[in-house]
This record gives structure tokens, sequence and C-alpha cells, in this order.
């Protein structure tokens, strides 16, 4: 649920995510982690479906200083496909509502689960990856599909770094 634009919630509304800005991209990722980690987040006791058509896992992209966490941080839970993968998959233990992904390493970036944004979800961009899509999947054809990332998505990554790195 968003509330003003500006804020979304695990599905108990115990843990609360404000954010600020305009998101980088809004995009549907078919990698081998994700897909990965959507099943491994799905397995957990009453959790909800993460994937969508054709094994895509859908994030709203935003700078990681256009998140803060507002409310129940006690009760966000870090998974990890691997102990030494930089990423982070970020579950509200208290309703098994997965956030968002989050990096250790350079990466400027946080990839907020689409879901979490209900109605005020928007649109997506572009699904990348498309080359690990599972066998026998149809992937929808109302966005650019890629097979790694296209030179659109790279260009915003781009541009967020540089706003960040000037202040903006």
């Amino acid at each position: 649920m968003v509330v003003d634009g500006n804020d979304v919630f695990c599905r108990c509304g115990k843990v609360q995510l404000g954010l600020s800005g305009k998101a980088i991209a809004c995009l549907s990722c078919y990698c081998d982690d994700c897909q990965a980690g959507a099943r491994e987040l799905e397995a957990l006791p009453g959790a909800g479906p993460i994937t969508k058509e054709g094994g895509g896992t859908e994030y709203v992209m935003y700078r990681n200083d256009r998140l803060e966490i507002r409310k129940g941080a006690a009760n966000l839970k870090e998974y990890k496909l691997r102990e030494d993968s930089p990423t982070s998959r970020v579950v509200a233990s208290c309703c098994q509502a997965a956030m968002y992904l989050s990096f250790s390493d350079s990466r400027h970036w946080v990839s907020l689960y689409r879901e979490r944004f209900e109605e005020d979800a928007p649109p997506l961009d572009v699904r990348i990856c498309t080359r690990f899509k599972p066998e026998g999947a149809e992937i929808p054809d109302d966005v650019p599909s890629v097979s790694s990332y296209s030179l659109t998505f790279m260009w915003k990554l781009l541009a967020a770094r540089i706003a960040m790195a000037f202040g903006r």
C-alpha cells in the first residue's frame, strides 16, 4: 500500500518504508538469481507469490539515499542465496512480505518488490535477462524484452549515479 505516494508497507502494516523522489526504473527480471531468490522466499511459511508471468520478478528501483525505514526495522530479515553474495533479499518477518533487494557492494540502488506498491505500482519499463526464462515460459509483449540489459536501463542507472554524486 502506498500512502501519499511516499510510503510502502508490508502486508500487515508493521513495516513502513519511506521513499523520496522518482523511481529509477520499473522492471521484471528473469535472471537465475531472481528466480532462485523468489522460489526461496515463496517457500517461507505464509509467504505470497513473487514471480509473475513467464517467471519474472518485478521491481521498482530507487536510489539508496531515497529509501528510509520508517517503522518496523526489527521485523526485517535478510536472505542470501550464497553466503558471499552482495545481494540480500529483505522480507518483513511479521507477515513474510518480500520488501526489497539491497546490495553490500558499490551498487547505488535498492530494488523494491513491485507488489508492495499494490494499485499504485508504476508501469513496467522493460523485461530484462529474458535469456534465463524457464523453458517453455511465455513472456508478455506489453513492454520491451531484452536478453540481458537494455541501453535505456543502463543509462537510467548511470544517470541516477551521477545525480547522487552531485547531490541532486
